[in-house]
């Protein structure tokens, strides 16, 4: 997971670095119309052309504004809300190994239907205090977002569980 996180950003990263370049690229060759384009997307913001080739004059005289307002208003990347590749593979490890541990703990202290019944429970239990966080972040109703998050988590689970046994390779 913490690669794919990684891998992920990165390639976004990959992804501005490309459009940036071919911004560039095209403001050398072809600055009238990426003028164009610019008013055009100021104009269906709501200003009125006089306004929007105002502010397009203004943003052409800085080459390095104008690419970043391309890349910004033209194909809505920003490096801003991109974040590190390293950052969001090492949170990624951090919150996917934290959460692995919730239902193996059980088995390491115990062994058969109780350590399958603290799994599930502590299971549940984690994931509804996830919901309560995720209700502080989204001003949600507290109890109904814990119980999606834990109902979710347990469809999830279910479902795992399901295909392992039918495939033949659920632990009982």
């Amino acid at each position: 997971m913490a690669v794919g996180e990684y891998v992920s950003v990165r390639s976004q990263r990959e992804l501005l670095e490309y459009q940036i370049e071919l911004q560039r690229h095209q403001l050398d060759h072809t600055p009238a119309q990426e003028r164009d384009i610019l008013r055009e997307i100021y104009e269906a913001k709501g200003l009125s052309r006089a306004e929007a080739a105002l502010i397009v004059k203004r943003i052409m005289h800085d080459p390095e504004r104008a690419i970043d307002t391309f890349v910004r208003e033209e194909i809505g990347l920003s490096a801003e809300t991109m974040g590190s590749p390293v950052a969001a593979g090492l949170g990624s490890l951090c919150a996917f190994a934290l959460g692995a541990s919730v239902p193996l703990v059980p088995f390491i202290l115990l062994h058969g239907g109780a350590a399958f019944a603290l799994s599930i429970g502590a299971s549940g239990l984690a994931l509804f205090a996830i919901g309560l966080g995720v209700s502080r972040l989204t001003h949600r109703h507290a109890i109904w977002t814990g119980v999606r998050q834990a109902a979710l988590g347990g469809l999830a689970a279910a479902v795992t569980f399901a295909i392992g046994s039918l495939l033949g390779t659920a632990v009982h």
